[in-house]
């Protein structure tokens, strides 16, 4: 039996069963209800990329740096931070940022992310009252659908192999490191998607594009969170809960763009589409 026989694309479902549809209303109400938390990114005001020159920025606590020890805030008398829980003085180091990681500071309501994109420093202070959160309305999305959750196979590469994407951000590039591709059917043509490793243990995340992105999808990309692969290798994607990444609501955003061949060359009429905010502007 060869994989084309084995891959489902589950095109044969019409009917969408009500604990699937009520199982995905709930997951979305989540996702919106994280997006739009208090200190979520809708709410990042600005962000600033540190470099060695002492720099002090509008509406923030303290002159800040970077360099081989990592950020620094120099606080003014008078100025404090609260730092894992303490309030502290004088000069604060952060230590050196892993890439894709981030300690956090806050004062009053701020809190100040210190994190690393694309091997550079930055800071990026969340407000709850900022108009991006504030006024923000939801995220459209297509009708669930039950012929989008796609059975697939994932193909480790014999080591994990790093990647390089641009990003929304001019000028910047990530590297992530992908344990291979997850190859699946869609109308009997077969397709891979190169896959990153996902938030948790075993997970994969890809990012891609298709032929709504632009039109009816946030055209820089999207991402797709799949489980971890079974004994056999076996995944699913469930295209119906494709999301946004936060450049598709915020200036303030250094989102990867979709490894090269990512771009799937049919409509994948599933999961969010373009926010309401940015169709209004």
């Amino acid at each position: 039996m060869t994989i084309a026989s084995e891959i489902s694309t589950a095109s044969d479902t019409v009917a969408t069963e009500p604990g699937f549809r009520a199982d995905w209303e709930a997951w979305h109400q989540a996702h919106e209800a994280d997006r739009a938390s208090v200190h979520g990114f809708l709410a990042i005001t600005a962000q600033h990329w540190l470099t060695g020159e002492p720099t002090r920025y509008d509406g923030l606590p303290g002159v800040w740096s970077t360099g081989d020890e990592g950020p620094v805030a120099v606080l003014a008398e008078g100025e404090t931070l609260l730092v894992d829980g303490a309030v502290v003085t004088g000069s604060v180091g952060f230590g050196p940022i892993p890439e894709r990681g981030g300690r956090t500071a806050a004062f009053g309501d701020t809190v100040i992310e210190i994190a690393k994109r694309g091997g550079h420093d930055l800071l990026r202070p969340p407000h709850p009252e900022h108009p991006t959160r504030t006024e923000y309305h939801g995220t459209p999305a297509y009708e669930p659908s039950e012929r989008w959750v796609l059975e697939g196979r994932f193909l480790p590469f014999p080591e994990p192999v790093d990647v390089t994407v641009g990003s929304v951000a001019e000028g910047l590039q990530h590297v992530y490191a992908a344990p291979g591709e997850v190859e699946f059917s869609h109308e009997g043509t077969l397709h891979r998607l190169t896959a990153f490793n996902g938030f948790t243990p075993g997970s994969l995340l890809v990012l891609f594009t298709d032929a709504t992105s632009g039109v009816t999808t946030y055209a820089a990309n999207r991402s797709l969170s799949v489980a971890a692969p079974d004994a056999e290798g076996r995944v699913v994607l469930d295209f119906t809960r494709a999301v946004n990444l936060p450049c598709a609501y915020t200036e303030f955003a250094t989102c990867p763009l979709p490894p090269s061949g990512n771009r799937l060359p049919f409509p994948v009429e599933a999961g969010e589409r373009i926010p309401n905010e940015r169709t209004e502007r």
